[in-house]
């Protein structure tokens, strides 16, 4: 699944990076934290947070991220949507509570893998 259909699929609004919309995903990460980010996502995650500063864009560009879902219809700092877009990854904007936009993000992906 590209970041464009999930996009699609679950109604997220794209904040930047929007050329970065035909990555692959092909997994996801929830955490607020950026050192358990940092340690523990892989090349290919959606990161789903409710940061919105431009350190989310160091993370998300060292660990290779497919796209960030900011939650609660947050959306990035100036500067961390500058990065975006210099580094093709998108950051999207969810409405959701970060649990039920995590639960929709597994359920999408799963959904891929069975077919």
């Amino acid at each position: 699944m590209t970041v464009q259909e999930l996009t699609e699929r679950l109604g997220l609004s794209v904040c930047s990076g929007s050329e970065g919309l035909g990555r692959e995903i092909k997994g996801g990460y929830t955490s607020d934290l950026l050192s358990d980010v940092m340690g523990h996502a892989k090349e290919g995650d959606v990161w789903v947070t409710l940061q919105t500063h431009k350190n989310i864009m160091a993370i998300a560009s060292l660990k290779d991220l497919a796209a960030i879902v900011l939650v609660k219809g947050r959306v990035p700092e100036e500067d961390t949507a500058a990065e975006s877009e210099e580094e093709g990854i998108p950051i999207l904007s969810a409405k959701e509570e970060t649990f039920e936009i995590t639960g929709r993000l597994y359920e999408a992906l799963k959904a891929e893998q069975t077919v």
